[in-house]
């Protein structure tokens, strides 16, 4: 059977529901109010790097990868073919210019010189042979001209003593004419043994001319073989530091093969490797600066090489500073090719907020929070950005890496 529900509980169970109902409702008004605030998103200020804009020149650069090396390296390879009989100098030996390096077999060399000594005096002695028969066809020609020019003046003293004879008519014209055809003889002959001397004369002189020239290029050889002779103990022509040699004693060396090489690490320059898409941007004569650790030294862009190999370039820095104690021969470095300056601009450091230049969004400090205000930037040397709108000077900009909330319009810092 159904009993009547007390009053008093029933009071007692509408005020609880109220109460209830009325805490719903004002925890429901307090997230709708203060839920925002507490659930905005946040960042420390020690998970991030900022920096300010500021004003001053900016220098737009290209960076290459390059390495230092020796600006002159002497290369000696080897004057004949022989084998490496001795290595003097080991790799990172100071060396003095004249000092031997490595020595090689010159046997085959001395007795090349030494056949050349002996076919320059076989021709010396046909020399002093063509000479001397000179001399002996000479002189006796000489003996025969003069017996022929006293005949020739013994026939011409006759011949006018029997004219005088024939005009007397005491010589028949028949005789007279016989003895004018012994005159005539004598002198016919006189004119050869002249032309035959001048003719030996000729003849032998060319033929000394000839001997000459053959003594000339046995000469030459000679000097060419003593000076392969000379360089088959391999010297350095210059003071430096020897970087490589061939180092397996009795191996053969065939007539230029590379032996030995010589830096001068007193002077350095720079070879650069860059992509290809910077072609169209450089070209000789650029200011450069080459970054070594934490200091610059400045120089210029001196050739770029013509051939792209996978997409590389190479370019050859000269620096004005050849001499520099910063410089090691292989040191690795940054180049900066300067391809534009503009002496006031407003500037950013760089950092992973950007890329390049052109439009993005960054996030500016305003007291407690970070802004997102979108900028443009221009051109941007090695370790700086050009504002080109957007951001005052003075202004404080987050350049770590902010992706995660490039979807907010503002962060809250802590």
């Amino acid at each position: 059977m159904d009993r009547e529900i007390d009053p008093l509980y029933r009071r007692r169970q509408i005020i609880r529901r109220a109460l209830v109902s009325a805490l719903t409702l004002s925890a429901i008004a307090a997230v709708l109010i203060w839920g925002p605030a507490l659930i905005k998103p946040s960042i420390s200020r020690a998970r991030i790097r900022t920096a300010k804009v500021d004003q001053g020149p900016i220098e737009a650069t290209i960076t290459a990868s390059g390495t230092v090396v020796p600006e002159f390296e002497q290369v000696l390879s080897s004057p004949i073919e022989t084998r490496v009989m001795k290595v003097l100098k080991r790799p990172g030996a100071v060396l003095v210019k004249g000092e031997p390096i490595v020595e090689l077999d010159r046997s085959q060399s001395v007795l090349a010189l030494e056949k050349l000594n002996q076919q320059i005096e076989l021709k010396q002695n046909q020399q002093a042979k063509a000479k001397l028969d000179l001399e002996n066809t000479l002189n006796t020609l000489q003996s025969q001209w003069e017996i022929k020019n006293l005949e020739y003046k013994s026939f011409k003293a006759g011949s006018s003593r029997n004219r005088a004879l024939y005009d007397q008519g005491l010589l028949s014209e028949e005789r007279l004419r016989e003895i004018v055809l012994l005159e005539e003889k004598a002198a016919f002959e006189l004119k050869q043994l002249a032309a035959a001397k001048q003719n030996a004369q000729q003849s032998t002189r060319t033929q000394l001319e000839g001997l000459g020239l053959e003594m000339k290029t046995l000469l030459q050889e000679q000097a060419e073989a003593r000076r392969q002779l000379e360089l088959a103990t391999t010297k350095s022509d210059r003071n430096g530091v020897l970087t490589w040699v061939a180092s397996e004693e009795g191996a053969t060396a065939h007539k230029g093969d590379v032996l030995a090489r010589i830096a001068d690490l007193d002077s350095f320059r720079v070879e650069a490797t860059v992509s290809d898409v910077h072609a169209s941007r450089l070209a000789a004569g650029m200011p450069v600066s080459v970054k070594v650790n934490d200091d610059y030294l400045a120089g210029a862009v001196s050739r770029i090489n013509p051939t792209i190999k996978d997409g590389i370039m190479t370019l050859v820095v000269e620096l004005k500073d050849r001499s520099s104690s910063l410089l090691r021969s292989n040191l690795r470095v940054d180049v900066l090719v300067i391809t534009e300056r503009k002496d006031k601009v407003l500037r950013i450091k760089k950092g992973p907020f950007a890329n390049g230049e052109g439009g993005r969004d960054v996030f500016v400090i305003r007291g407690d929070t970070a802004v997102k205000t979108p900028v443009r930037l221009g051109v941007s040397s090695f370790d700086r950005f050009e504002v080109v709108q957007g951001l005052l000077e003075g202004d404080e900009v987050i350049i770590s890496e902010m992706a995660d909330f490039m979807h907010l319009k503002e962060v809250k810092l802590k």
